[in-house]
């Protein structure tokens, strides 16, 4: 029998998306290829305070909760990094036990001129990226990389059991967390349309807090606080689900998680066609892919008025998810780029 590869990942907090989905989320099934995973999570954020002069304070105490981490990672037969340890800083690095496997699923050579990201990559045995956009970027500092797409848990966030027929009853919805509301925000005049054309839809915003619309919007909408214990259900009573980006770098280091939730739940998407949203559009049918409020309002309303539309593409995107963006359809291809750096 093999021997059981032993695995440290550091990620960013319990609740860090990237830490549940690139990592949680594959320890057991990657124990069943032979690969255990241990999750090192920092008692204190890897991300800093809003108030600066709490910084220093800040950076020794997420600096130091790691020291423990680092020592015990010498036991194990790879170093997992979920991006870097503290962000956009190179710190314990360095010292951190070989082979070292770096993951990244965003576009953070964008800070800080992107010097500290080409120090991790230069220090690392294998780049995991989440998309080609950022494999493009790290391949010119590594030529050991890997592209795995940020997966759904297919058996988990799954259609529900009853979907609505109805063309007059439809919930147009958002998940995420509300750093990301300025993409919410720009599409307002186009939801307001869509609701003044269609006015018993409904808008469902399901995040850590309620949003602030300056508009017409604002007490007509459905606000949901987010939990990992209903996030799945949240999505499931969803009928349309939408997806904003603006057009720069940082939105094409993406890994379109969003879309894919609302996918794999058999939920037809709008998304703006920007980096991985529009290869996903271009692999199968499962929505629209809109630049202009106009655009968004008609693609909206088409939806709403079509079942038939709703469930074709909902279908569609459910089947792309189960053949492309489950952890099904990618754990072979991550334990075997796990297994490869042992050997190295």
């Amino acid at each position: 029998m093999a021997q059981m590869i032993k695995v440290a990942a550091f990620t960013a907090g319990k609740y860090d998306p990237s830490a549940r989905f690139r990592v949680r989320q594959l320890i057991l099934p990657l124990l069943q290829k032979g690969i255990m995973m241990n999750e090192f999570i920092p008692a204190i954020s890897k991300y800093p305070p809003s108030q600066r002069w709490l910084r220093p304070l800040w950076f020794i105490g997420a600096l130091t909760t790691r020291f423990p981490g680092v020592i015990a990672a010498y036991g194990y037969d790879i170093v997992f990094l979920q991006r870097e340890l503290i962000s956009t800083l190179v710190t314990l690095e360095p010292v951190i036990k070989h082979p070292r496997v770096l993951d990244v699923d965003d576009a953070i050579f964008l800070h800080r001129g992107g010097k500290f990201a080409e120090h991790l990559a230069q220090i690392v045995e294998l780049i995991i990226c989440g998309n080609d956009f950022i494999a493009d970027r790290f391949s010119k500092w590594n030529k050991n990389i890997a592209i795995i797409p940020t997966v759904i848990d297919s058996y988990r966030y799954v259609p529900p059991k009853e979907q609505n027929a109805s063309n007059s009853d439809q919930v147009i919805g958002w998940i995420g967390t509300s750093r990301n509301f300025n993409y919410l925000y720009k599409i307002e005049t186009a939801l307001e349309r869509v609701i003044k054309a269609r006015p018993k839809v409904i808008l469902k915003i399901i995040s850590d807090r309620r949003p602030k619309f300056k508009g017409k919007l604002e007490g007509k909408f459905k606000y949901v606080k987010w939990s990992p214990k209903t996030e799945v259900t949240d999505i499931q009573s969803i009928t349309i689900g939408i997806m904003p980006l603006d057009d720069t770098d940082w939105e094409k280091g993406k890994c379109s998680f969003k879309m894919l939730q609302y996918m794999s739940c058999n939920i037809p998407v709008v998304v703006s066609p920007i980096g991985m949203n529009a290869q996903i559009l271009n692999e199968s049918e499962v929505g629209f892919g809109v630049n202009t409020p106009k655009e968004w309002a008609d693609a909206l309303v088409c939806l709403v008025d079509s079942f038939g539309e709703r469930k074709r593409m909902g279908s569609n995107g459910r089947k792309l998810v189960e053949t492309k963006y489950s952890i099904d359809a990618i754990i072979e291809k991550l334990s075997s780029y796990l297994k490869s750096v042992v050997s190295v």
